[in-house]
């Protein structure tokens, strides 16, 4: 019984060092043929706005309500100390530093990664990769670089997007229906938010999240096995891994940013 553990344990280990490799392989080789994405620069324009306008109306709707809740939260607990003033403040900065970054990459894979994978894994059950290899064409270069790089600059956008609404729906709570005073909002979070600090480390973030979401919707597609059944798998498979890597790379980087 506990040979049969070790050894179940072990096999699991070892694939999942092997995923791990193959994995990294895979993302150099990406980067490898980027280049010549980049060439044909419309190709990648195309993709961004494929994308972010995939992810736009969610992160909108969700940032505002976020904001929403935020504003009526803080505020009820900070009226308890006399320091309702600070939260124009307490909001940006969850806002700009965590929830913008992180909720805005959890979308994104829900909503464009899947769409991503599915695109690509319904491409290669329906042998148009492998039409390109015929014509000597690079799918790696024409279809993942560009969805790539397109999802990578489309996330640190929808991120600023997400936080700017959030903010705004903050303001409404607070200024508009608690009626806190418009001045004191504004001022403290001016004071409050630091761009070096802050802002900065928020555009970070969303960067990392982009190539991490979207990397792994272009990887699990390509090397999805040709049928429908395993394309549905792969979209499941994307969005519980680039959950995963987003919430642990957010963990490793305000470790290192905000620890100091």
């Amino acid at each position: 019984m506990i040979m049969r553990f070790v050894e179940g344990a072990g096999a699991t280990v070892r694939e999942s060092i092997e995923n791990l490799g193959f994995a990294t392989r895979a993302f150099f080789n990406l980067l490898r043929f980027s280049p010549g994405a980049w060439r044909r620069p419309s190709l990648i324009s195309e993709q961004v706005h494929f994308i972010g306008n995939y992810s736009l109306v969610i992160t909108i709707v969700s940032g505002l309500f976020v904001g929403l809740v935020l504003g009526l939260q803080f505020y009820v607990n900070l009226i308890q100390f006399g320091a309702e003033e600070k939260l124009g403040s307490l909001t940006a900065l969850s806002l700009i530093r965590e929830l913008g970054p992180v909720v805005t990459a959890l979308l994104f894979a829900g909503r464009a990664g899947t769409s991503l994978t599915a695109e690509i894994g319904l491409m290669k059950a329906g042998e148009q990769l492998s039409a390109m290899e015929m014509m000597a064409v690079n799918p790696v270069q024409r279809v993942l670089a560009p969805r790539f790089w397109g999802g990578v600059i489309a996330m640190p956008v929808l991120a600023a997007v997400f936080s700017a609404v959030g903010i705004m729906g903050s303001y409404l709570v607070a200024v508009k229906m608690l009626s806190l005073d418009e001045g004191a909002f504004w001022s403290q979070m001016q004071a409050g938010v630091d761009v070096n600090r802050d802002v900065v480390s928020s555009v970070i973030k969303s960067f990392v999240f982009g190539i991490a979401v979207t990397f792994t919707a272009v990887f699990q597609g390509y090397h999805v096995k040709p049928t429908p059944a395993d394309v549905a798998r792969a979209t499941t498979r994307t969005v519980v891994i680039a959950s995963l890597l987003v919430l642990g790379l957010d963990f490793v980087m305000t470790a290192l940013m905000f620890t100091q």
